[in-house]
């Protein structure tokens, strides 16, 4: 396993680890979790995007390839209540809302590395109380491991010492063809759930549990991604519910890139899986290899507690009290047909 520095922010070092097992290679930085660089054997593309240059992840606010929270997604209002006690997460704006942990979320913070090995990363984080608004310590550990055949796993714990929210997700932008050159309109995909949230125009959840028959979010036998509504694509950012709450590790979903043969499977413990398809990647921004990523450059499939549970109380829950241990698996299992 190859560790080099890979950059500094404000002083410390941001250091980039490669891992080599069961038919892939990864780069994982210690910055934000993220994973710069993820290739199967065999196939000559990259599979996810990324940056070259450390800066870029400072200021990249598409969260490419990060371990994002404290609270996944989103919270209307930015507001929630945890017992008779409201909490206002950063951002602090009437018309804002809180998202993947506001501004000084996981995904743009500096994570300690607890163990390594040629195969795995062991990345932890504390969480001090207050920090963007939200209430307890939390402690969180997330590795990433690559094992045979061809899976990327991530597993996330944590525990708090106060009644608080813990909803991770990985987020990486994956591209099965050609590492983001391209778009990814015609890959195939298989999601395997029978519902998906309403959302408003801020994409926050009404609160309907709206069936995936007979609407365009209908992925429960695989097709293209690419559909024409009113002259333009119809852009993805939807909650899938795939269970009622945290369970077993079963598959979620499944892709196949249009040209490659390169397939891969999403197999999780959460309750929802978030869609999105970067149609607000910006125009033209440089990526790996001088790639130059535009809208629909890469696809989001992220586990995780549904978007604004605290406020909907029928949704599964993202509340961590003292003594409980969060515990998510996730793991993107690829194959070159």
């Amino acid at each position: 396993m190859a560790d080099e520095i890979f950059g500094s922010f404000h002083g410390q070092d941001v250091r980039r680890f490669t891992l080599t097992a069961g038919g892939l290679s990864a780069n994982i930085l210690n910055w934000g979790g993220v994973v710069q660089d993820l290739r199967l054997h065999g196939h000559e593309a990259l599979l996810v995007l990324g940056f070259e240059h450390c800066e870029a992840y400072f200021s990249d606010a598409a969260y490419f390839g990060a371990i994002v929270g404290r609270n996944a997604n989103r919270i209307r209002d930015g507001r929630f209540r945890i017992g008779s006690k409201e909490y206002q997460v950063d951002p602090d704006h009437p018309e804002m809302h809180g998202l993947h942990g506001g501004s000084g979320g996981f995904s743009r913070r500096l994570w300690q590395v607890a163990d390594h090995g040629a195969d795995f990363l062991t990345l932890a984080l504390r969480d001090p109380d207050g920090t963007m608004g939200f209430p307890g310590t939390l402690d969180v550990q997330g590795t990433y491991r690559l094992r045979a055949p061809a899976t990327l796993s991530l597993e996330l714990t944590a525990v708090c010492d106060a009644p608080t929210l813990c909803n991770l997700a990985h987020h990486s932008y994956f591209n099965l063809d050609d590492g983001g050159s391209g778009d990814i309109l015609d890959h195939r995909l298989m999601i395997a759930a029978d519902a998906y949230l309403l959302v408003d125009e801020a994409l926050i959840p009404t609160g309907v549990v709206q069936p995936v028959e007979g609407t365009p979010l209908d992925f429960r036998q695989a097709r293209k991604l690419r559909m024409i509504a009113d002259g333009r694509q119809i852009p993805y950012d939807h909650n899938f519910c795939l269970a009622a709450g945290r369970g077993e590790l079963r598959q979620a979903a499944w892709v196949r890139g249009a040209t490659s043969g390169v397939e891969m499977e999403v197999w999780t413990t959460e309750p929802g899986l978030q869609l999105y398809t970067g149609q607000h990647v910006a125009p033209d921004s440089v990526g790996l290899e001088d790639r130059r990523y535009r809208a629909f450059a890469g696809l989001c499939l992220e586990p995780q507690v549904w978007p604004d549970s605290p406020n909907q109380p029928h949704f599964p829950q993202a509340t961590l009290r003292p003594g409980e241990i969060y515990r998510q698996i996730t793991e993107y299992r690829f194959r070159l047909t």
